[in-house]
């Protein structure tokens, strides 16, 4: 499956643009601040149904208008593409659409255009706490486990709930443990299932992020990820019978698959506090290279590939090496983002893969 055409209005900085692609690689240069990010964020709407940059869906409406819509065409087996809209207006519920068909929850869409996004924002992975990385664990597993996802939905509502209870009962000045044993049995079962189904991905993960981490840095030092969890202690009732008075008193629930952590290292050492800022790039390409393979090894069909601004900072021989890479016949269709446009045209000038180049400039775009 591949993004035959787009046609974004009022998103962000367009304010009526179509685009048709190549089936295998498309570039967009042009100066920050032109909207190449933009065009890339519309391509993943398409997938998750959201920015990846921006949370609140209002906040990508061009200023002032009242509404933007962002329509995909993807091609496949079939003679007609399936069509994927998503229109926002202000102070309205977001609509998503699948071939004219609106969806009652956004969560059945997930998994239907699987894709993949490496932007420098992936940084966040390393530097930021513990939900950033829940978060890339969730989205991976998400797109091709709709169970998961279900369950995940479960124990989020389910653990809201508690932790709202838990607040009440500190503002009240009392507490009725067989009310608050009414949110342990969907967290307890959800739990168990999120926790194994993470523990799982990341053994099946690790040796595909390690032969990418070579061939990205080309160095010999070894990288690891470590899957942390509460639940490797005990089991999620257990857990959660252990740790009333602790949750009362912090008024939130303290242990569960909600404080779960992935523990990036380079040798034996935090990559954090240790990885070159060389070497935490070519762990985070890695990981989203890892990423492609794994879910479309699981999913039987090729992710959309989104990179966005990676080749900053990277070298030559290492920007080429990603070219050669994603020009395999393994990679599907390729979206890139690039402010140096001799750089690109270079890379491609003695290539055979199918590709196009687009000058972005203040929201137009034209091909080259």
């Amino acid at each position: 499956m591949h993004l035959q055409r787009i046609t974004l209005t009022n998103f962000k900085n367009y304010t009526g643009t179509e685009m048709h692609f190549s089936d295998k690689i498309n570039c967009f240069i042009g100066d920050n601040g032109a909207g190449k990010t933009n065009i890339l964020d519309a391509v993943y709407y398409l997938s998750y149904c959201k920015s990846y940059f921006n949370l609140a869906d209002q906040q990508n409406i061009r200023h002032n208008e009242d509404f933007f819509s962002i329509h995909g065409y993807f091609g496949h087996d079939s003679t007609v593409p399936d069509q994927v809209s998503c229109i926002q207006k202000r102070n309205h519920k977001k609509v998503f659409r699948f071939n004219q068909k609106e969806y009652e929850r956004l969560a059945d869409h997930i998994g239907k255009i699987p894709l993949v996004m490496i932007s420098p924002y992936d940084r966040d992975l390393i530097n930021e706490g513990s939900e950033v990385r829940r978060r890339f664990l969730d989205s991976v597993i998400a797109q091709f486990d709709p169970v998961y996802l279900n369950h995940l939905i479960t124990y989020n509502k389910a653990l809201s709930q508690r932790n709202s209870m838990l607040k009440q009962f500190a503002d009240k000045g009392q507490f009725d443990p067989v009310l608050l044993q009414l949110y342990d049995e969907p967290l307890t079962v959800s739990g168990q299932f999120i926790y194994l189904r993470r523990k799982a991905f990341v053994e099946a993960f690790l040796p595909m992020f390690s032969e990418y981490y070579a061939y990205v840095s080309g160095q010999r030092e070894t990288v690891y990820i470590h899957y942390e969890s509460d639940l490797q202690q005990g089991s999620m009732d257990t857990l959660l019978a252990g740790s009333v008075d602790k949750d009362r008193q912090a008024c939130y629930t303290t242990l569960g698959v909600h404080k779960d952590d992935l523990l990036f290292t380079i040798g034996t050492y935090p990559l954090k506090k240790f990885g070159s800022q060389g070497q935490q790039k070519s762990f985070v390409i890695a990981l989203k290279l890892a990423q492609f393979d794994y879910t479309a090894s699981i999913m039987g069909q090729k992710p959309v590939l989104l990179f966005d601004d990676i080749f900053d900072k990277l070298d030559d021989f290492r920007v080429s090496k990603l070219i050669q890479l994603v020009s395999d016949e393994r990679f599907g269709q390729v979206f890139i983002t690039d402010t140096q446009r001799q750089r690109i045209e270079r890379l491609f000038e003695d290539s055979r893969i199918d590709h196009r180049i687009f000058r972005v400039e203040s929201g137009n775009v034209s091909m080259i």
